[in-house]
């Protein structure tokens, strides 16, 4: 079986992508994105972990084998949408064309006064998700990270916006004090973002099937949704090519209920949903997921007794 995720290195140290960093401000974007197909080449013969991860991924969604081209262009997007972090961070959106699609849903939901949780994936880019702060500066947005899974990235990028900084709610703080902050926010009418298609290590995973085979996603985010009983959305950032990306909000729940007596139930029910419209995104815009390691092959864990989910909804 491959190694967690969470395992796979950092790629480059903070001297580096610090240099990545001062290059990307001081000789813009043009620049950088010619920069990134010999890098993407590197990438390509050096990282065979991440190769293979992409090859099965596309061989899935194609359903043929991929051609090396293919993979190609996978890596290559993913290069592009982490750097246009930098300029998502330092300039806004004025350097991108951004096509939003389903704010009026998500505005009429933040008029409730409520709160709003908004789950995305690794497919696109969630720093577009910060184009709302812009949008909407009233309403507070905090963002669940790990930040200890890329710390020198995390570092670099945050020094170029401190206040994002301030809004990452880390979630290696442990689930009492991810539920208090994000009930603090939702309680103040403010957007809680998190991704859910991951599983961090000795989290609580259940399979439904994606792309064709049953897949581990992580039960906490569903957890979280019920204990803070708000409005969910789902949101996802897909790069389209140059400047463009397509920033989708979707209704999910006016809100998430995970009844004791029928908890996986509940569960399966919720992940089928959330993993069908991830197909749909992936089929959409295949070059857009940035899972690169062997999705359907994650630990299984047994499931929490049904007590955690009043734990949560009381923390």
């Amino acid at each position: 079986m491959s190694a967690h995720w969470q395992e796979q290195r950092e790629g480059g140290d903070l001297f580096s992508i610090g240099l990545v960093v001062r290059a990307a401000l001081s000789c813009g974007r043009g620049f950088m994105r010619a920069c990134l197909y010999p890098i993407t080449l590197y990438y390509f013969f050096r990282r065979g972990a991440e190769r293979r991860a992409s090859r099965d991924y596309l061989r899935r969604v194609f359903g043929r084998p991929a051609r090396m081209r293919e993979v190609l262009k996978h890596l290559y997007y993913f290069a592009i949408t982490l750097t246009d972090r930098i300029f998502l961070l330092a300039h806004g959106e004025r350097d991108f064309e951004i096509d939003v699609h389903g704010i009026e849903q998500l505005q009429q939901y933040l008029a409730q006064g409520k709160g709003l949780l908004l789950i995305g994936s690794h497919q696109g880019s969630f720093e577009v998700l910060r184009t709302l702060s812009a949008r909407c500066p009233q309403v507070p947005l905090r963002v669940l990270l790990d930040k200890q899974k890329t710390p020198a990235i995390t570092q670099l990028l945050e020094a170029l916006a401190p206040e994002v900084g301030e809004a990452v709610i880390d979630v290696s703080q442990g689930g009492a004090g991810i539920t208090l902050a994000a009930s603090e926010t939702c309680r103040a009418g403010g957007m809680v973002a998190l991704l859910a298609d991951r599983g961090r290590a000795h989290e609580t995973l259940r399979r439904v099937d994606f792309l064709g085979q049953p897949a581990p996603f992580p039960t906490g985010p569903w957890l979280l949704a019920h204990a803070l009983q708000v409005p969910v959305m789902l949101c996802f950032g897909m790069y389209r090519g140059g400047r463009r990306y397509t920033l989708t909000f979707e209704s999910f729940a006016d809100r998430v209920d995970i009844p004791r007596e029928h908890r996986h139930r509940a569960l399966d029910d919720i992940l089928r949903h959330y993993a069908a419209r991830l197909e749909h995104y992936a089929r959409l815009e295949p070059y857009n997921w940035f899972n690169f390691y062997d999705f359907w092959q994650q630990g299984d864990r047994q499931d929490a007794a049904p007590a955690s989910v009043d734990a949560m909804r009381e923390a």
